[in-house]
């Protein structure tokens, strides 16, 4: 109770977020009706564990037969051998050492820094996640957020304010809660909850790259044009205009300017210029797929680094190697020829 009575009185504080003249005690709930409440955001905090169950079940009994079925295939990592102290260096002080700490650590453990590098490599390696452990990550994602909206369709195709946004603030922010609209964003709510506690163990993939992990190459392609063309229309063109529009200036015609109109406005903004900033990564890489007929990486996200990035390295660097040596023995041995020629050459001419 007292915690509720602090964050009532400053967290939730009716002047923050509802308008001039309107106070929480206005949006009590009725005998016929619901209105949202801050509480709210709390009840959909023991749903994300429904959700993380429902996840791992969904992973292991659905996404991982079907990743076998479309064909997606492991590829063979080359494992670090055990060493105790790299070991402990890797887990406690750092999985990427530096140059200078690999000439401390050659000397204690009687290995090159070659060999030192190559270790590290192939255990940074067995800590990256498998391609089916990527696959069923984005399965989980694309089902959910497919369902999603279809949901989302069916619960606001019936409504008027879908039609017409000036609908939206008609009584606000005295609008009754639909059971439809309530669970909706309850269910969504509870999905990201599930996310942020999942966040330092999630793959963090795309749902498209479900086609890529599988090797359908075009059907990738072509999921990508589609992507790409429906991002650009709904970020740059539907969401400030209808959206941010209606968020700016039609509720402008119900009350005056409050705390809560501008935080979330802001925030709103801010998501705009994320749209525009992703909206150029995306056009770079339709002008990459143009031009040069396929698509490297997703410019989007971080670099990801292939499961055999490390193998082909060390291929690369014994092959150097050998080829270095290589070309050391026969130029000693062209070496020594023309030293003996020169030394015949020397010699006085017969007559």
């Amino acid at each position: 109770m007292r915690m509720s009575s602090f964050l009532d009185k400053w967290l939730w504080h009716h002047e923050y977020w509802l308008p001039p003249g309107i106070t929480w005690k206005d949006m009590e709930d009725s005998d016929h009706d619901r209105y949202p409440r801050p509480r709210d955001l709390f009840i959909s905090i023991p749903y994300a564990f429904v959700f993380i169950a429902v996840r791992y079940l969904f992973e292991r009994l659905i996404a991982l037969p079907l990743s076998k079925q479309m064909g997606v295939k492991e590829k063979p990592r080359k494992r670090a051998s055990p060493k105790p102290t790299l070991e402990k260096v890797y887990t406690s002080q750092s999985t990427c050492p530096k140059e200078n700490e690999l000439l401390a650590l050659s000397k204690h453990c009687d290995l090159s820094v070659q060999e030192l590098k190559v270790w590290f490599r192939h255990r940074r390696n067995q800590d990256r996640p498998s391609i089916s452990q990527k696959f069923c990550e984005a399965s989980w994602r694309f089902a959910f957020y497919l369902l999603a909206f279809v949901a989302g369709l069916c619960v606001l195709l019936d409504k008027p304010w879908f039609w017409d946004q000036k609908e939206c603030w008609k009584g606000y922010p005295q609008q009754v809660l639909l059971p439809s609209q309530y669970w909706y964003y309850m269910i969504e709510l509870a999905f990201y909850w599930s996310l942020l506690f999942r966040v330092s163990w999630d793959v963090k993939r795309k749902c498209a790259k479900m086609l890529n992990y599988a090797g359908w190459r075009r059907s990738c392609d072509v999921l990508f044009a589609v992507f790409a063309v429906v991002f650009l229309i709904t970020r740059l063109i539907i969401f400030p205009n209808v959206v941010i529009y209606t968020t700016f200036y039609h509720s402008m015609e119900i009350f005056q300017p409050f705390f809560g109109y501008y935080f979330f406005n802001i925030l709103l903004m801010v998501l705009q210029l994320l749209h525009i900033f992703w909206a150029y990564l995306i056009l770079r890489m339709v002008a990459k797929f143009i031009f040069l007929g396929k698509i490297d990486k997703d410019e989007r996200s971080d670099d990801e680094e292939s499961d055999g990035t490390e193998d082909e390295e060390d291929e690369r660097m014994e092959t150097k190697f050998a080829s270095s040596n290589h070309n050391g023995v026969l130029n000693n041995m062209t070496n020594g020829m023309k030293g003996k020629s020169n030394e015949r050459n020397k010699l006085p001419k017969a007559r």
